[in-house]
C-alpha cells in the first residue's frame, strides 16, 4: 500500500488489543492523557483484531522497531513502539499514547501515516520494520 492510512482499518493482534484496551480504561491515564486515550480507544474499537500468528510481517505492532521517513523534510527516524511505562525517547522508545505512536500502530510498510504535532501535521512513510515480535515468534512480549 502506498496510500495515506485509513485509521478505520487498524490491524492489531489480540494480545496487544487486550493490553491496550486495559490501558484506555485506566482512570489515571484517562485523566492525564485524555485526548490520546480517546483516539486510541477509537482505533481499537474500529480496528480488526487477529491472532498474533496471523499478523502480516509488515504491520507495526507493539514492541515493533520501525523506520520511517518524514515526507516534508526527508529525514529518517527509527523508534520502537512501546507501552507508556517503557517510553524513553533517548532510547528511541516511543509511547503508543503519543500522536506519532498512535499513528504508527497498525500501519504497514509503505503506508503514509499522518499525525498532529505541536509543529503541525506530519506525514510519514513507513519504510521498514527492523523488528516485529510476531514475525520473530516473540509472542510473549
Amino acid at each position: 500500500m502506498n496510500n495515506v492510512l485509513n485509521r478505520n482499518c487498524v490491524l492489531i493482534n489480540e494480545r496487544d488489543f487486550d493490553r491496550l484496551y486495559e490501558l484506555v480504561q485506566s482512570p489515571r491515564l484517562r485523566a492525564t492523557h485524555a485526548p490520546m486515550v480517546s483516539m486510541l480507544k477509537r482505533e481499537l474499537t474500529g480496528g480488526t483484531v487477529v491472532a498474533p500468528a496471523s499478523v502480516p510481517k509488515d504491520v507495526v505492532t507493539m514492541n515493533s522497531r520501525v523506520r520511517f521517513r518524514d515526507l516534508a523534510t526527508g529525514e529518517r527516524e527509527t523508534y520502537t513502539l512501546v507501552y507508556p511505562e517503557m517510553a524513553d525517547l533517548e532510547l528511541e522508545r516511543l509511547s503508543v499514547l503519543t500522536p506519532l505512536g498512535a499513528a504508527l500502530l497498525g500501519a504497514s510498510v509503505g503506508d503514509v501515516v499522518e499525525c498532529n504535532t505541536p509543529g503541525g501535521i506530519r506525514r510519514l512513510r513507513i519504510e521498514k520494520l527492523l523488528y516485529q515480535p510476531e514475525a520473530a515468534g516473540d509472542f510473549h512480549l
